[in-house]
C-alpha cells in the first residue's frame, strides 16, 4: 500500500466511524479542493449505497462564479441533497451587519452555527488539514465543539492510534476532519489520481487582479481596487479558494495537476500564506475564528 493509499484508507475509516455514531452527520461542502476531495471519499466509504448525509454550504454570497458552478453540477452529478445557509439572507433581515473591510469571511461561523442547531447536526465534516496553519495543527480529528460552536482546546480529547470519541452532551457537536493528516501536496497527488474534477480557478487563466499587502486579489465589486491600486491582466491560478475578497490569487503557469504538484513542491509558502489576507490580520487570526465557530 502506498503513501496515499494508506490516507485514504485512513480517511475512509474516520467517515465512516463518524457516521456510524453520529445519526444527524453532514458535509461542509464549498467547492474547493478539499471539501472535494472529503466528498470523494465519502462516496467512496458508502458505495454503492447513496451518502447517508447532506452537504452543507455557507454562501457568504460573494463567491467565485466558478465555484458555485463547480458546486451545482456535483450535487447534481451524484444526486446528493444540499443545504445552503445564506449570510446574505442574515444581513438582508438585520441579524448580520456588513464589516467595513467587506469581506464576510467572519460572517460565516454565525450562520454556519445557525445552520447547525436548526438541523440538529451532531458531527460536520470539514477539509482541514494540519498542515495549514498553526491552530489546525493542533486540532484534533474529532473536535469538540460546545453547545456555543466554541473550540476550546483544553476541552479535547486525546486520540490514541485510531480511537475516536464522538461523546457530546446534547447542544454539542464535533468537526469531523477526515483529512487532518493529509497535505497539500498528499491532497493534490490524490485528485490527480483519482481524476477528481475541480473549479477551473484551481489552474493558470488569465484574470483582472490588483496588488494589496503582496498579494494578487481578485478585481470585482467586492473587496476593490481602492483608490490608487492598480488593475492588471494577469495569468494566475488559485490555491486555496474562499471569500472573493480576501483570497489571493499566485501567478502560476500551471494548467494540468502534474503542473500543479510541480509548483507547489517548489514552493516555501504554504497555500494560506501565500493566499489568504484573513490570516493576515494577527498571529492569532485563525484561532480567534475557530472560538467563535469558524470551520
Amino acid at each position: 500500500m502506498n503513501h496515499t493509499a494508506q490516507l485514504e484508507s485512513e480517511s475512509v475509516h474516520i467517515i465512516r466511524e463518524a457516521a456510524g455514531e453520529c445519526p444527524r452527520a453532514v458535509l461542509l461542502f464549498s467547492g474547493g479542493k478539499d471539501s472535494a476531495v472529503v466528498l470523494h471519499l465519502a462516496l467512496k466509504a458508502f458505495a454503492p449505497a447513496p451518502l447517508p448525509f447532506p452537504l452543507l454550504h455557507v454562501d457568504t454570497g460573494h463567491n467565485f462564479p466558478e465555484v458555485i458552478s463547480y458546486r451545482d453540477r456535483t450535487v447534481a452529478r451524484y444526486g446528493l441533497r444540499l443545504h445552503v445557509a445564506s449570510v446574505q439572507e442574515r444581513i438582508d433581515s438585520g441579524e448580520l451587519a456588513e464589516r467595513p473591510d467587506g469581506s464576510r469571511n467572519a460572517l460565516q461561523s454565525p450562520v454556519l452555527l445557525r445552520a447547525i442547531e436548526a438541523h440538529r447536526f451532531d458531527a460536520v465534516f470539514g477539509g482541514a488539514r494540519r498542515d495549514e496553519e498553526k491552530s489546525r495543527a493542533k486540532e484534533r480529528v474529532f473536535s469538540l465543539r460546545d453547545e456555543w460552536g466554541v473550540w476550546d482546546p483544553r476541552r479535547q480529547r486525546p486520540e490514541l492510534w485510531e480511537l475516536y470519541n464522538s461523546r457530546h452532551a446534547p447542544g454539542e457537536h464535533v468537526r469531523v476532519f477526515p483529512l487532518s493528516n493529509w497535505t497539500e501536496l498528499d491532497v493534490w497527488q490524490y485528485i490527480g489520481d483519482e481524476r477528481i474534477a475541480l473549479p477551473d480557478i484551481y489552474f493558470a487563466h488569465r484574470r483582472e487582479v490588483f496588488r494589496r499587502d503582496g498579494m494578487w486579489l481578485t478585481a470585482g465589486d467586492w473587496g476593490g481596487p481602492h483608490p490608487g491600486e492598480r488593475v492588471e491582466k494577469r495569468q494566475v491560478r488559485y490555491r486555496t479558494v474562499g471569500d472573493m475578497s480576501c483570497t489571493g490569487a499566485v501567478e502560476s503557469a500551471a494548467t494540468r495537476v502534474a503542473e500543479v504538484i510541480r509548483e507547489i513542491a517548489a514552493s516555501p509558502l504554504t497555500e494560506r500564506g501565500a493566499s489568504r489576507a484573513d490570516d493576515k490580520v494577527s498571529e492569532a487570526a485563525m484561532e480567534d475564528r475557530k472560538r467563535e465557530g469558524y470551520f
